[in-house]
Parts: structure tokens; C-alpha cells; sequence
């Protein structure tokens, strides 16, 4: 696959810009010693983090600006996510301000969206059990329907990555609103723009292990010398980076593509997320086994980032499902189970 020359797949100076203001706003929300006490029941984070980034304007990045957004595009909100990624912090901008909105956008609702755009409520797409959380709004496709339902009782189940909390849906009882009925090619479109943008986030788990790791063996000693100058750790990074910033292009791609509507769309979003997904694994076991002792204790942030790129691994489609989409896409034989 090979990018169009009039594809810059370097950041510019927005991106840059808002990258750095949601890094600062996840340093002061999202401290690790506050994502470990979400597995004890205690979310002090998710609420005021949300906040923040309303202030930020980033529910409505994908929002028209006549429906209160900011028109911004795929390559914005693949900034944010890859913060999100690096601080393995929970936010519903994945599921709400990205594949919910892709898909309202182009179903071209006027209801649901403002409300999205300004951080007043939050939706989800629930194609399958359990959903993510939080949502006001589900958005459940019926065959080719889609209806928004509100009210429905949601259990929160246990999670791996109790960042990203799961509930199961009962929609009993609950309201239900017809959006559109043939709403199919919106939903895969929400999907489409969903696996692209995770395939960010999962870069941004991979940068902080293949960083975390590098700055712990510049300083870890044994036996006399520095861990990282041992010539066999050298090799194993130098692979880890290289792989980290492959991705990083497949990811940057992936977003430039959705950003343009290029019809290459489907195929970059499929390579992304296929090598995406399993770079974060790889990166992350490799933190945890490179930091040694430290890295499987609670209070370093190394489980965090594994969990997360665990649980991204699985959230739209695995790695293999991707490439067997990825093949039908290109003509090339699926490739076989197992």
C-alpha cells in the first residue's frame, strides 16, 4: 500500500497544538495512583476528565460547526486518541465522540448531535454485548434500522481494562426512536472510523512502553554496567522501535484516508488496526518483562498499558479479522482459521 504523494502524513501545528493541551489536561486528571483505584471501585477520574475535555471542545471534534462541533477531522481526533492511548486513561471519546458520531453524521441527524458535540451526553453503538460506558444514549441497529433507545438498564460487568468499563444493556422498558431504517452503511461507517482511530490509540499505548521501557534500562544497573548496554536488550528494542513507528504510519495513514473520504479508506483502516493491535501487545509485554521485578508490581503503570492494549486488541474486531477482511478487500484468499 503506498500513501498518494499528496498525503502528508506529518503532524501540523493543530495537531501539535492539540496534543499538547490533552497531554497536560490527562497529566493532571488521570495520575496513575487514580486509574489503580478504579480497579478498587473508585472512579475519580472519568468525570472530571470528561469535563476537561469539554472545555477542550472535543466531544464535537467531528461535528459539523452548524450543529456546535468543530469540524475537525479524523486526524484531530487521532491525536486525542494516541494521548488517551499513552495515559491509558478512561473517556468515552472513542465510543461516543467517534463512532457514535460517524454514524449520526451520516445518517445527517440534527437531534442527538448537538447534545454529543457539547459533552452533555454521550451515546454508543451496541453491536453486540456488553457496551462500553458511559452512554445517555444507545444507538441499536434492528436488521438494516437504527434506533436510539434511552433509559435502558445498563449492569456494569468486570472488565480486564477496568478503564474501559463494560455493562451489559437489558432494553426492556426502555424508550426507543427510530433513526433511520435503512441505517446499514452508516453503521459500518461508525465502525470503519472506530477500528481506524483505535489503531491511534493502540500507537499511543506502544510509545509510552517502547519510552517507559528505554528510560528505565538507561538507568537500571546490574552486575556493574547500565541493562541497556547489554548488546542482546539493544536488539530487542531496536525491534520494538521499529515496529512501534511502523505502526505509527499505518495508524497516521488510517486517519488520513478517513480524513479525505479516500476511497483507500477500508484497506488502510484494515492494515492498521490488524498491526496496531498486536505492536501494543508486544510493546506492553515487553515493558513489563524489560522492567524486570517493577514491572509486574501494582503501582507501576506497565499492567495499566498492557490491560488497555489487551482489551483494545478485542474491542473492534481482532487482529485476525481484520486481515481476513483485508484480503476479501484486495482480492486475496482469507487466511485460514486458526
Amino acid at each position: 500500500m503506498t500513501a498518494p504523494a499528496e498525503v502528508n502524513l506529518l503532524p501540523d501545528d493543530v495537531e501539535l497544538d492539540l496534543r499538547a493541551s490533552v497531554r497536560k489536561v490527562l497529566e493532571k486528571h488521570a495520575p496513575v495512583e487514580k486509574l489503580n483505584a478504579m480497579y478498587d471501585g473508585t472512579d475519580d477520574v472519568t468525570a472530571p476528565l470528561w469535563s476537561a475535555f469539554v472545555e477542550l471542545g472535543l466531544p464535537g471534534l467531528l461535528v459539523s460547526e452548524d450543529l456546535g462541533g468543530a469540524g475537525a477531522s479524523a486526524r484531530e481526533a487521532a491525536a486525542v486518541l494516541e494521548e488517551l492511548g499513552r495515559a491509558a486513561a478512561p473517556s468515552p471519546f472513542l465510543t461516543s465522540s467517534v463512532v457514535a458520531t460517524t454514524v449520526l453524521a451520516t445518517l445527517g441527524d440534527t437531534e442527538i448531535l448537538p447534545a454529543l458535540a457539547s459533552g452533555e451526553q454521550t451515546a454508543a453503538l451496541l453491536v453486540g454485548a456488553p457496551v462500553g460506558l458511559p452512554a445517555d444514549v444507545l444507538l441499536v441497529p434492528d436488521g438494516d434500522a437504527l434506533y436510539a433507545v434511552r433509559g435502558a438498564t445498563c449492569t456494569p460487568v468486570t472488565s480486564l481494562d477496568m478503564t474501559r468499563p463494560l455493562a451489559e444493556a437489558d432494553l426492556d422498558g426502555a424508550e426507543r426512536t427510530l433513526l433511520s431504517a435503512d441505517a446499514r452503511a452508516a453503521v459500518d461507517a461508525g465502525l470503519l472510523a472506530g477500528a481506524g482511530l483505535l489503531a491511534a490509540e493502540q500507537v499511543g499505548v506502544a510509545r509510552w512502553a517502547l519510552e517507559t521501557t528505554i528510560a528505565y534500562l538507561k538507568e537500571r544497573r546490574q552486575f556493574g554496567r547500565v541493562v541497556g548496554g547489554f548488546q542482546a536488550l539493544k536488539h530487542r528494542l531496536a525491534d520494538l522501535y521499529s515496529e512501534v513507528e511502523q505502526a505509527d504510519a499505518a495508524a497516521r495513514y488510517a486517519a488520513a484516508t478517513l480524513a479525505a473520504g479516500d476511497p483507500d479508506a477500508p484497506v488502510a483502516v484494515h492494515v492498521a488496526a490488524s498491526y496496531c493491535s498486536e505492536v501494543a501487545v508486544h510493546a506492553t509485554e515487553e515493558a513489563v518483562q524489560l522492567h524486570g521485578g517493577i514491572g509486574m508490581t501494582w503501582e507501576h503503570p506497565a499492567h495499566l498499558h498492557l490491560k488497555r492494549a489487551k482489551a483494545d486488541a478485542l474491542l473492534l474486531g481482532t487482529a485476525e479479522s481484520h486481515r481476513a477482511a483485508l484480503a476479501v478487500l484486495v482480492d486475496l484468499p482469507a487466511p485460514a482459521a486458526g
